[in-house]
């Protein structure tokens, strides 16, 4: 919540900066007053509950991963999705935009970092090296400019890095002592397929786009991404060995 006080503390004081189109993209029409898109702002709501979700079921005996404190950090990250997004769609400002990406990295570079530290049986400390040059060689990426379809080149970084995580975790699957649940990792893919299919179309100019519409395709893609990040979640919770589970997460 903490993340949130400080968006609209940034907000009302301008320290976002003008507007300068950044989410035009995503078909809403620029309204007046403190939330330039007021769908695609609120929708990103669900990741801080997606969020708070993960951290509640992380206080459970069933809720831990395979290393001390990841459900907690995952939580946060997930939890960060929210204010990062909402603080491009009610601004449309440069730092907004920037905000935005950086929290898709996260997440993302997360997924990645926690499938790398169970196929390799390393610590915490490599998945937090890991998910820092991830998140540095994203911002890097995102940098180099616009592409065709996915905007910029920083989406199609975080693009590869759901497919590396994707890859990882069905090599994880295939020697696991126990496989996670088929239901919590059907939910995130299926969740994630019907969001991207809901961003392309609803991009402006496309088939679903009405730019004064009160519900926005893209607003559904952050709610969908929502779903997926805790299903995500479940998965991975789902997978632990009895042993690993009764681990403190501290």
């Amino acid at each position: 919540m903490l993340s949130l006080l400080l968006l609209g503390v940034a907000l009302r004081l301008g320290w976002l900066g003008a507007d300068v189109g950044r989410g035009a993209e995503f078909c809403e029409a620029p309204h007046p007053g403190a939330l330039r898109q007021p769908a695609n702002t609120q929708s990103n709501l669900g990741f801080v509950l997606a969020g708070l979700a993960v951290g509640w079921y992380a206080g459970r005996p069933r809720g831990r991963l395979a290393r001390r404190g990841l459900a907690t950090t995952y939580a946060v990250v997930v939890v960060l999705l929210g204010p990062g997004s909402m603080a491009m769609h009610a601004t449309r400002s440069e730092l907004g935009g920037r905000l935005d990406q950086l929290s898709m990295y996260l997440v993302a570079g997360f997924a990645v970092a926690y499938a790398g530290i169970r196929a390799t049986g390393r610590g915490v400390v490599t998945l937090v090296v890991l998910l820092g040059a991830l998140v540095a060689l994203c911002d890097t990426i995102g940098r180099a400019g616009s592409l065709p379809v996915v905007n910029n080149a920083g989406n199609a970084a975080f693009g590869v890095l759901l497919v590396v995580a994707v890859a990882v975790e069905a090599r994880l699957r295939g020697s696991a002592g126990r496989p996670g649940d088929l239901v919590w990792i059907g939910g995130a893919l299926g969740a994630m397929v019907v969001a991207l299919v809901t961003w392309t179309l609803s991009r402006t100019g496309a088939p679903l786009c009405d730019p004064d519409a009160w519900v926005q395709g893209h607003a559904v893609w952050h709610l969908l991404t929502a779903v997926s990040a805790y299903c995500l979640y479940r998965y991975w919770a789902s997978a632990q060995e009895p042993a690993e589970r009764a681990l403190p997460d501290t």
